[in-house]
């Protein structure tokens, strides 16, 4: 059988749950995953295993915080004054927004406190910090 290797087009199955078992994506929603490794479509621990999949193969792995989004990063909680907003923006705590980041990218945000003059955003990936355990089924290589 094909094994996944850098640089093919996959088409995965998987279920990502948290170390308490909650659910936070699954591909049962919203039908299979196709992207190339390589490309930084996904994490990192979750390429990996891939490449270590021959078509047909399921697994359940348990990936750490480096192999997943990564550690939660405390100087990624910015305070931001009110005024670099539009006047009619109403920000309410644990809020989650996409904004446009310095480098042009969309970032998503979490509101932890809104006060008079400025809020306080979370720019961490809403995962940072947490291992995944995910469960993966190798459908194809293309």
């Amino acid at each position: 059988m094909a094994k996944a290797q850098f640089g093919n087009t996959v088409k995965v199955q998987y279920t990502v749950r948290l170390d308490d078992g909650t659910v936070v994506d699954s591909t049962k929603e919203h039908g299979p995953f196709t992207f190339t490794i390589g490309l930084g479509a996904t994490i990192p621990g979750f390429e990996k295993e891939i490449m270590e999949m021959s078509v047909g193969e399921s697994k359940t792995v348990k990936l750490s915080v480096e192999d997943a989004y990564g550690p939660y990063y405390q100087e990624l909680v910015k305070e931001v004054d009110l005024d670099k907003f539009p006047a009619d923006f109403k920000f309410e705590a644990g809020q989650q927004l996409e904004l446009p980041g310095e480098d042009g990218q969309s970032a998503l945000v979490k509101v932890l406190k809104v006060s008079d003059k400025t809020v306080i955003l979370d720019t961490n990936h809403p995962l940072a910090g947490k291992g995944l355990t995910i469960d993966i089924e190798l459908l194809e290589v293309l």
